[in-house]
């Protein structure tokens, strides 16, 4: 198994709905993404694993789960996301 994208965000955040955008947008493009809503206990279990703090954040996390990078309350574009994958 390859790198995946994680997505996490919240119903109220401002940035949030760009960051389900973009990963909607790679999802199409084949990469994996996992979006989490930090609102259901499912969502926020999945936060607190990583540490996440802020919404939205993204992470990109390699087959051992090691974090390649990481963007927390913002959304980074799409090229510059890309040179992690």
């Amino acid at each position: 198994m390859g790198k995946k994208i994680l997505v996490f965000s919240k119903n109220d955040c401002p940035q949030c709905p760009a960051a389900k955008v973009l990963g909607e947008r790679l999802q199409k493009k084949g990469q994996v993404v996992n979006q989490f809503d930090v609102d259901t206990a499912d969502g926020l279990a999945e936060a607190s694993f990583y540490g996440v703090m802020s919404t939205p954040t993204i992470i990109i996390i390699d087959s051992d789960e090691e974090q390649l990078a990481v963007w927390r309350g913002s959304v980074p574009a799409e090229d510059e996301l890309l040179e992690f994958l």
